[in-house]
């Protein structure tokens, strides 16, 4: 009795799990199949983008508004007072601040633009930390993209070569050697505010160093300030203004455009 009744119970067990496995058996269910549709059905053909060229020698596109070519200081002016560009005008087609001149800013306003900028450090080194070829690119007057000669040469990550200032760090250094040109290629959308002059959406950057990218849709959190938290207050299109930090950076500009977005 003893060796029969582990053997009736194994039997139950086995026939249990063979009832299981029968009831757990999955059953396809017929897919339901979507009507069919011609590719016409999803194809858009309006409205067309408007062709744009660019230029093979320049590289500049056909409808690019050139700030600075290198001849002259027509699409910009002294940004304390209005006045004439105090700045040097070379003869390699390039400007180079000059010291204690003054910031300069374009004529015209701007809102969401594509920016293109090429700028030089000064080959000699003059200084150390901040005040090594230091400028700066200022978006609609308020919201600074740092210009500094980092190489070998550390400063605060938030203020290095590459960051919106105090706000947001690069996310890669990738500057030329001292004295060459880099390029910056800047994709700025503009903040949005509402009726009650609230910000509504903040504006964002996108930054391409010398084709590397080292800043990725980034939110402005308001005025880039040198001391202080971002401030925020309503505001239309502004100029695009380039600094003399006032300690003989020596810094350089050339080939400048922008597309308006």
């Amino acid at each position: 009795m003893k060796k029969i009744l582990p053997l009736f119970c194994l039997c139950i067990t086995l026939f249990a799990c063979k009832n299981n496995t029968k009831e757990s058996k999955i059953i396809p269910v017929k897919e339901i199949q979507e009507e069919p549709i011609e590719p016409s059905e999803t194809e858009v053909w309006k409205p067309k983008p408007p062709i744009v060229s660019v230029n093979i020698s320049t590289k500049i596109p056909s409808d690019a508004i050139v700030l600075f070519n290198g001849s002259n200081f027509n699409e910009w002016t002294s940004a304390a007072d209005s006045t004439a560009v105090n700045w040097i005008l070379n003869t390699d087609k390039s400007m180079t601040v000059k010291d204690k001149m003054g910031d300069i800013q374009t004529k015209r306003n701007f809102g969401s633009v594509q920016l293109h900028i090429e700028w030089r450090s000064s080959k000699k080194i003059r200084a150390n930390g901040q005040n090594r070829s230091n400028s700066g690119i200022f978006l609609q007057n308020r919201y600074e993209v740092q210009i500094l000669d980092n190489n070998d040469n550390d400063t605060y990550v938030n203020g290095q070569v590459g960051a919106i200032y105090k706000q947001a760090i690069p996310l890669a250094k990738a500057s030329s050697e001292t004295g060459n040109w880099n390029s910056y290629d800047i994709i700025y959308h503009a903040p949005k505010f509402n009726s009650q002059e609230k910000m509504a959406l903040p504006g964002t950057i996108t930054i391409l160093h010398n084709g590397v990218l080292i800043q990725d849709h980034v939110s402005i959190k308001g005025t880039t300030e040198y001391i202080g938290w971002p401030k925020n207050s309503a505001h239309g299109k502004a100029p695009i203004k380039l600094q003399d930090h006032q300690d003989n950076s020596g810094v350089s500009y050339r080939n400048i455009w922008v597309r308006e977005l």
